[in-house]
């Protein structure tokens, strides 16, 4: 039997494998976020950690872990950039992540983003809550077409896919971008002209240096006036100052926005810009996914503590 650390309080179901592999599991009583100095004290006497997209498990942590015995932290998001992998490879401890199983979820959000930002939805039902809608009008709350609109995806992984097959069924025309040719009717090499052709762009991007202010001042002046710009893959993917700047500017037409640059913190130039429509950070939030989302970063940790390869192990 070995010890899991698990961070935080997961979805009913979500600890299963744990249970019926019969490790022992560590947790608080409540779901009171570990800070830096409680998950230094508390890896050192585990085999595993669970852990989430907000725990820092950085080099000090996993260093920590490795003086006794550690052998995997298991993240329960597809990203894992909150993880130093690179220290964890050079210490010999195994990194999991949940791809795959929200991918769908994912996606949802982000055509629900495109809608709710294209067509001012949150303008609108702001309006009216709010007892400042007084009857139609004919030039009420114009918004966009997302019908036959150009859809740009930048990043074509498994959630950008997800998102071009919903694209098809409003007739949308769907470009993408990547590092590399996808081979896939769409692509398009360079990033700038992604932006100035597409009415929607939508990001499906990881967090790397390469990526981190992807989309600022310079891009957003590219996409122009009439352009909606939606996040659900990383806060740090956009330069959220720069995006404030442009909505309040109407340097674009609208954006859609479920990951920030500071989270919880959100930039307040950006709270209070006309057609942005912020989410907190729900795209995989139904209960069907997390709870699968957790059931595989604890096959992940169950895999390697019998001995064995995961499938979502983070390769090298």
């Amino acid at each position: 039997m070995a010890r899991v650390l698990v961070t935080r309080v997961l979805p009913d179901g979500g600890l299963d494998p744990l249970v019926a592999a019969g490790h022992e599991i560590v947790q608080r009583s409540d779901d009171t976020p570990l800070t830096h100095d409680d998950l230094l004290r508390a890896v050192v006497d585990v085999d595993a950690v669970v852990c989430l997209l907000t725990d820092r498990v950085d080099e000090a942590v996993l260093a920590a872990g490795a003086a006794g015995r550690l052998q995997v932290v298991a993240n329960v998001a597809v990203g894992y950039d909150n993880i130093d992998t690179t220290a964890a490879r050079r210490l010999g401890i195994a990194v999991c992540n949940t791809p795959g199983v929200l991918d769908e979820t994912t996606a949802d959000l982000a055509f629900l983003l495109i809608l709710a930002a294209s067509r001012l939805a949150w303008e609108a039902e702001s309006d009216l809550r709010g007892g400042r809608w007084h009857g139609w009008g004919v030039n009420q709350y114009l918004g966009r077409d997302v019908h036959g609109a150009v859809l740009g995806l930048v990043g074509y992984g498994r959630i950008g896919a997800a998102v071009a097959r919903r694209a098809a069924g409003f007739g949308m025309t769907v470009l993408h971008h990547t590092r590399h040719d996808t081979g896939v009717a769409g692509y398009i090499a360079e990033l700038d002209t992604l932006l100035a052709e597409a009415d929607i762009v939508s990001l499906h991007v990881p967090l790397t240096e390469s990526t981190r202010h992807l989309i600022g001042r310079s891009e957003l002046a590219l996409m122009g006036p009439h352009a909606v710009l939606v996040n659900t893959a990383r806060g740090p993917v956009v330069d959220e100052e720069a995006l404030a700047d442009a909505l309040h500017a109407g340097d674009i037409f609208a954006a859609g926005i479920d990951v920030y640059e500071g989270e919880p913190e959100i930039h307040p130039r950006l709270l209070s810009a006309p057609r942005a429509v912020l989410l907190p950070h729900v795209g995989s939030a139904t209960l069907a996914t997390r709870a699968k989302m957790a059931q595989m970063a604890c096959d992940g940790v169950c895999a390697v503590l019998d001995g064995a390869v995961p499938a979502n192990l983070v390769p090298a």
